[in-house]
């Protein structure tokens, strides 16, 4: 069986998708949905824009893709997925590498534990791609205040800049289950083997910590930009204020 997970936007309206699809979910909360399409295939859908299937020919993928993007909010352009293909061999352990992932058994709470982890490795590669973006900014920034001494752009834009930041890391520590688990996880020694595996294999951990380690270097970089932008508009209401004061003075010095 076949595991593949899509990055399709930052946000899927799951309670609207599940008042409009007519199947029942075979897992429903807030955050993800699990459906049964047919005989051992199945679809889920995680709240922060990914989607994973398992046992889903590409056609038919493609289709209900198309389907779940008119449920979807802020559209990923660029092309984030990731594969893994599911073996059941009874006598086995749980073995994991980048490709494949050997199970013992498989069952319901299992598969959707693999597709929570895959989709998880899926939008840290999107995470990793916007804090990538956002710290180029930011050493740009610091350039032009090497080279010029100040800094280019309204307060607004620097605020807007701040509040994706803030957006990217705020969304990881609220989504994502890099440090947790699914609470079936701790009822089920064999689960329990299986997302430790994923998560040891994928560095979802480490690649979780490198994405903050950026966000971090960026905040301090932003933090001092904010008191600069702030520091330059109050000389300039100051200037405001003695030029209004002197034209008062002009003023009254030619009544």
């Amino acid at each position: 069986m076949k595991v593949e997970a899509f990055q399709i936007a930052e946000e899927i309206d799951l309670k609207k998708f599940r008042a409009d699809y007519t199947t029942l979910p075979l897992i429903s909360n807030s955050s993800e949905l699990l459906y049964q399409h047919g005989e051992n295939e199945f679809f889920y859908l995680l709240s922060y824009g990914v989607v994973a299937f398992a046992g889903i020919e590409d056609l038919e993928a493609s289709t209900l893709l198309k389907f779940i993007r008119t449920y979807a909010k802020d559209h990923v352009k660029e092309d984030y997925r990731e594969d893994v293909a599911v073996n059941i061999k009874p006598e086995s352990g749980v073995i994991f590498d980048y490709t494949s992932i050997t199970v013992p058994e498989l069952s319901p709470n299992g598969l959707r534990l693999i597709m929570l982890n895959i989709s998880q490795s899926v939008a840290l590669d999107y995470y990793e791609a916007l804090s990538d973006e956002i710290l180029k900014n930011t050493k740009k920034m610091t350039r032009q205040l090497e080279q010029t001494g100040r800094l280019r752009g309204s307060q607004k834009e620097l605020l807007q800049f701040i509040g994706k930041t803030l957006s990217i890391k705020n969304s990881i520590i609220d989504d994502l289950y890099i440090f947790d688990a699914p609470d079936s996880v701790w009822e089920n020694e064999l689960l329990g083997r299986i997302d430790d595996a994923i998560k040891r294999t994928l560095d979802l951990r480490m690649r979780y910590r490198d994405i903050d380690y950026k966000l971090k270097i960026v905040h301090e970089n932003l933090t001092v930009f904010t008191d600069l932008m702030q520091n330059r508009e109050s000389t300039r209401l100051e200037w405001i204020v003695i030029i209004l004061i002197m034209i008062e003075v002009v003023h009254l010095f030619w009544k």
